[in-house]
């Protein structure tokens, strides 16, 4: 146990009370020679908030001393919230005259100054702010002689930053720009800041995606030392490190990917054994073969953590020489690669594996769209392109459907929620939005993706090596509680609320299959779960139903999956050193944590784009009717989504037929006069009425019968 945690233990206890650093060094049996030292941690701990000093210089924990310690979440209106970093504890409601300065996503301190009767809401005031992590803001700026001001495009941040004359660096009214904080914002003043980029008037094209990329500070551009060392890399394999590898060259191996893809990190290979069973091939790229630990290309992935798909361009983890070009499992190239090959019986279960290093060539790079016409409609065109492949891909199809039957069985859950594909003119601008098909061929690479995971995982577990998993956490008893007395209202039930099974949700999403609840049910039950993480423990897949799952498949864009190869690497080849393993298990919690905050930072901006867009493409259909279904339902109206993925707001204020109120256990809205419901999954006719860009906001009307 490290020092921090005995200090955390011992302060926990009931019969503490705060104490002054020359008590605590006393009783930690302190000397003179380490005094700095344990001064040191106690200042660290008190930064990260781990612990707390009073006024008169005494020590304890938060929660002891009625103090909360999480991030703040601003909102437009100008109160926030707290979220505690223990997940144990309510979030705190801050007015907004109680913020004292602190701005959205700040790591703070909330002192405890009124608590609900029910105790579940509580308000506060933030008493310290133990880290800023605002210090550039993207955003439009307004300009007048003596001065100007930005307004921030992140909402929750609702304070204007203050440009003194000197520091506008020429920009103009309405310009996007990036403004960096001089001084922070105090009580009832602003916080003031340079303009350190113009990024462009605000309704240029590219203008708007460039200032979500800033907004995220996601890191477009390569530092010239990484680039110049992915040049260095070798499009040649020298024939030593063939002859160490399994050569697969002559095996019947191919990619399936989207028609737009460029980094193509898995390949598969499947073939009929004599005794009935299937040997399936997975074949992943290789890249910790050319991304050695610990090189600025390394240093840079880890920082990137994942690449980022946004909706009109990629902000890759690796340079294109790797991520596009040596890495990528092109056709008729050969390639390095990390090879799974899994014995599969006609139960779906896999009774032998092997883990190798190996070369490939890959025999054809096929598109999603046109495998799945061809297994779907038996196409003639397509079955006359691919008859050299053709027997592979119907046993492809015939053990995927073996892989879908099994982890249905055991109660995987399979959201089956419509992505939106949105496409782009070459200016930018949306020209369409549709629902993106999960059709056979996406399920086949999805089922030997998740088989390899998983196989992996047990594998390292068993093996007892540090790890990087991938892992889900059962939901909690009181999110179940709420979501079970919501779809009550809809004659469901969900038994072993202490400890659901995941075979009791996924029965229920098979229940609601093709009924008018089932976008809302669905929608709501993800909403109970906890989100899925990296974790270096194995702590087992609830959505999956399995115990040991990973990221394997995909190095070229996850950071985790590269960290994994190389363990498993080092595992195979007889290099797990008592020395390497004392260093991976400091290291992989680490990369665990930081790759979970990358991909939540990855996800947000992809969302950001998305909206934007949407919003873009509605800006110009206003007054278009649509039908839709009630997606989402508060006390200042309901959401409603379109067939096309598209989700608008219709506000309470536009209903005028009557009053309305929420009912939060029934999620609806009730009419006080009429009775009139409106609630969670109630298909609609509405009419476009707003799309605000800069806020990403679409608003609807109802259109009545």
């Amino acid at each position: 146990m490290s020092t921090k945690e005995k200090i955390v233990e011992f302060m926990e206890e009931k019969a503490y009370k705060p104490m002054l650093k020359e008590e605590l060094t006393a009783i930690f049996s302190i000397d003179k020679e380490e005094e700095e030292e344990f001064s040191k941690i106690l200042s660290d701990m008190e930064k990260e908030g781990l612990i707390i000093r009073t006024r008169k210089n005494r020590y304890g924990v938060p929660e002891k001393m009625n103090l909360v310690v999480g991030k703040l979440q601003g909102h437009e209106k100008g109160f926030g919230f707290v979220i505690p970093e223990n997940s144990n504890m309510q979030d705190v409601f801050i007015p907004a005259g109680e913020l004292n300065g602190a701005l959205h996503g700040d790591k703070v301190i909330a002192k405890i100054t009124h608590k609900g009767q029910n105790s579940k809401s509580q308000e506060g005031e933030i008493i310290r702010i133990l880290e800023r992590v605002n210090d550039r803001i993207v955003g439009v700026f307004e300009n007048s002689k003596s001065f100007g001001f930005v307004v921030a495009d992140d909402t929750r941040i609702n304070m204007d930053i203050f440009v003194p004359k000197s520091e506008k660096n020429s920009a103009k009214t309405d310009q996007k720009v990036v403004v960096e904080i001089t001084k922070w914002p105090e009580k009832r003043r602003n916080p003031e800041g340079r303009i350190v980029e113009i990024l462009g008037h605000k309704d240029d094209a590219g203008t708007d995606i460039m200032a979500i990329i800033r907004q995220f500070r996601l890191p477009e551009e390569f530092p010239s030392k990484v680039l110049n060392e992915a040049e260095q890399i070798s499009e040649v394999i020298n024939e030593k490190e063939i002859t160490r590898r399994e050569d697969l060259r002559d095996k019947i191996v191919f990619t399936i990917d989207g028609a737009d893809a460029k980094d193509l990190d898995d390949a598969i290979s499947i073939e009929k054994l004599d005794n009935g069973n299937y040997k399936l091939g997975v074949h992943i790229a290789d890249v910790t073969h050319y991304v050695k630990e610990n090189t600025l290309l390394d240093k840079e992935a880890v920082n990137r953590g994942t690449s980022v798909y946004l909706v009109d361009r990629v902000i890759p983890m690796l340079p294109k020489k790797l991520s596009n070009g040596v890495c990528s499992l092109h056709p008729h190239v050969p390639r390095l690669t990390l090879t799974c090959f899994m014995e599969i019986n006609d139960k779906g279960n896999v009774v032998s594996h092997n883990i190798v290093e190996s070369i490939i060539e890959s025999k054809e790079r096929l598109i999603y769209n046109d495998i799945s016409d061809l297994l779907e409609n038996d196409d003639s065109n397509q079955k006359e392109k691919y008859k050299h492949i053709y027997n592979e891909l119907k046993l492809a199809e015939e053990l995927c459907k073996i892989l879908t039957t099994k982890r249905e069985a055991r109660g995987s859950i399979d959201f089956d929620f419509p992505e939106s594909k949105i496409v782009l003119d070459d200016k930018g601008k949306p020209i369409d939005v549709k629902k993106y098909d999960r059709r056979i061929a996406n399920r086949i690479i999805e089922e030997f993706m998740l088989v390899c995971n998983e196989t992996v995982a047990e594998y390292m577990y068993w093996a007892e090596m540090p790890f990087v998993y991938r892992v889900h956490e059962d939901p909690s008893e009181e999110k179940i509680n709420e979501f079970n007395k919501f779809i009550h209202n809809f004659g469901y039930h969900i038994k072993g609320l202490q400890e659901v099974h995941p075979k009791e949700l996924q029965s229920l999403i098979e229940k609601v299959k093709d009924t008018k609840e089932e976008t809302v049910i669905n929608t709501l039950m993800l909403r109970s779960l906890r989100k899925a993480r990296y974790a270096a423990e194995c702590l087992g897949h609830f959505g999956l139903a399995v115990e040991y799952y990973c990221h394997f498949t995909s190095p070229i864009r996850r950071y985790p999956d590269l960290q994994i190869h190389r363990i498993i690497k080092y595992f195979i080849n007889n290099q797990m050193t008592n020395t390497r393993i004392n260093k991976l298990k400091a290291l992989v919690p680490q990369i665990a944590d930081k790759s979970s905050v990358r991909e939540r930072i990855a996800d947000d901006a992809q969302r950001e784009t998305d909206d934007l867009k949407k919003a873009e493409y509605m800006s110009k259909r206003i007054n278009h009717e649509y039908e839709g279904i009630i997606s989402g339902v508060t006390h200042f109206g309901m959401f409603v989504e379109l067939d096309n993925t598209i989700e608008g707001l219709i506000r309470v204020s536009s209903l005028f037929d009557d009053y309305y109120t929420f009912d939060s256990r029934d999620h609806c809205l009730l009419g006080e006069r009429t009775k009139k419901k409106y609630r969670l999954g109630d298909v609609v006719k509405i009419r476009v009425v707003r799309a605000d860009i800069a806020k990403r906001e679409i608003d609807f009307a109802l259109v009545e019968d």
